[in-house]
């Protein structure tokens, strides 16, 4: 059984990734798992970072501790997001600015090829995906930029490894038997721990 932090980071209080987060969160505890859940649009805190470089650094917000403190505690993360205009929504961009700080999730005193080390290794991670963009145009035309930035350069930066995606495209106006059928997938993902 593995520890599972779902972080649903839609800011709307609705949404398909809440939806997505919930019914992860029902199938991973239903198959044994320790789960806890945030939803974004419950957090309070500035997300304007505010400065330049790591030199001063705002106090974190008790919301912000308390993400880090589940990620933490987590051995699988699990992050439900939508895609706009090409990135995340700006609230999300700003917890991960405001959270992911040096001493905190990685360590800039241990470098390796001139990378600092990440402090959250040996954890996986799982981003369910929401976007209007097909699929196959996302890889054609934009390369799947947004999904190497988070493996890359944010959640791999961290260090959790693997990290997998499952990415829902087409998601504003979708029919509700293709809903019926990726709620199924959240499910089967959630029951995995995947």
């Amino acid at each position: 059984m593995k520890r599972i932090y779902i972080l649903n980071g839609h800011p709307a209080e609705k949404s398909l990734s809440r939806t997505f987060a919930e019914i992860y969160a029902l199938a991973a505890r239903g198959a044994g798992h320790e789960v806890r859940l945030t939803h974004l649009h419950d957090l309070a805190f500035d997300s304007d970072f505010g400065f330049a470089g790591y030199t001063q650094l705002k106090p974190l917000e008790p919301d912000l501790e308390q993400v880090l403190a589940d990620m933490a505690w987590s051995e699988h993360f699990v992050l439900a997001t939508p895609m706009w205009w090409g990135g995340l929504p700006a609230k999300l961009k700003g917890l991960i600015d405001r959270a992911f700080l040096p001493g905190r999730t990685f360590d800039t005193h241990d470098m390796k090829f001139g990378l600092p080390a990440p402090m959250l290794g040996g954890r996986s991670a799982r981003v369910i995906l929401t976007s209007d963009t097909p699929g196959w145009f996302m890889r054609l035309a934009y390369k799947n930029a947004l999904l190497w930035q988070l493996r890359r350069q944010i959640l791999g930066f961290v260090g959790f490894k693997p990290s997998r995606f499952t990415h829902f495209s087409m998601a504003s106006h979708v029919k509700s038997a293709v809903l019926d059928r990726w709620l199924d997938q959240v499910r089967k993902i959630g029951a995995n721990a995947g």
